[in-house]
């Protein structure tokens, strides 16, 4: 019975260390990236223990790929970024092609880029404006805003601001527009693990009385116009009557000719 025991043992013994055995020589890829200086990148993949033979190595960027290793040997592989910036950055996956299919991912980080939506806004006084700020930046930014010339950030607590943001979009807007208080230069700044990067929008404040203004200019024109028409034609008559004067004198004095031919044509008939 004993010796049974220890048989038991033993096979089950075999049977575990077989299974971690197994376990232990499944799969598995390092993955890592180096910067070889300032703007380039070098990601390499290294597969130990592949499930199956290697067809080819794929290297994406979301769903999109960028790069194929089709001649072997695929064990490891590299894939270099030339530029390292918030248009290359993200997740890139190194997928070798076995059965079942192997993958890890890197993440190649940058600094943020940040742009305005507009340059400058315009409002009027007592309304409100949305100023607005984009990043397409990875990893994705934390937004602030600051007033230029102040070092202190925005308050969105009260009721004069109003601040919305979401990783790739921010927006501030201002309540009640005021002139003098309100018209400057305002900066949305991103900032990342990596850096930070802003950009600035200015806002222009107009009188209530801006919209007047274009209303007021067709008006002036209409007048200036109808002045003009009433001062040329005050000068015109005067003209036209001294013509019409001339017209009918003329066939006065033809008149007074013909008679005193007449006078004449008498004068040698009587004699």
């Amino acid at each position: 019975m004993m010796g049974f025991c220890m048989v038991l043992v033993t096979v089950l013994s075999t049977l575990f260390l077989s299974r971690a055995a197994t376990a232990s020589t499944g799969p598995e890829i390092i993955a890592d990236v180096e910067m070889k200086n300032v703007n380039e990148a070098v990601l390499f993949c290294n597969l130990t223990n592949p499930p199956s033979e290697i067809k080819e190595v794929l290297w994406k960027k979301g769903e999109e790929v960028v790069f194929t290793h089709k001649e072997p040997p695929f064990i490891s592989v590299t894939y270099t970024i030339s530029k390292v910036d918030y248009h290359s950055a993200g997740e890139y996956v190194c997928l070798f092609e076995t059965t079942p299919p192997v993958n890890a991912t890197i993440s190649v980080k940058a600094a943020p880029h940040v742009t305005a939506y507009k340059a400058s806004e315009n409002g009027n006084e007592g309304e409100k404006v949305v100023l607005i700020c984009k990043s397409s930046s990875y990893p994705s930014v934390m937004w602030s805003w600051y007033k230029s010339g102040e070092n202190v950030e925005i308050n969105a607590t009260d009721d004069k601001y109003k601040i919305l943001s979401v990783p790739e979009k921010t927006e501030l807007h201002i309540q009640n527009l005021h002139i003098k208080n309100d018209q400057d230069s305002y900066i949305c700044e991103g900032s990342n693990e990596i850096s930070a990067a802003n950009a600035t929008i200015v806002l222009r404040v107009r009188s209530r009385l801006a919209a007047l203004w274009p209303f007021l200019g067709i008006v002036a024109e209409v007048i200036v116009l109808v002045t003009v028409i009433f001062i040329y034609e005050k000068r015109r008559k005067p003209d036209e009557v001294l013509d019409d004067d001339d017209a009918g004198a003329t066939p006065l004095k033809s008149n007074a000719a013909t008679n005193h031919k007449d006078e004449n044509v008498r004068q040698r008939n009587s004699n």
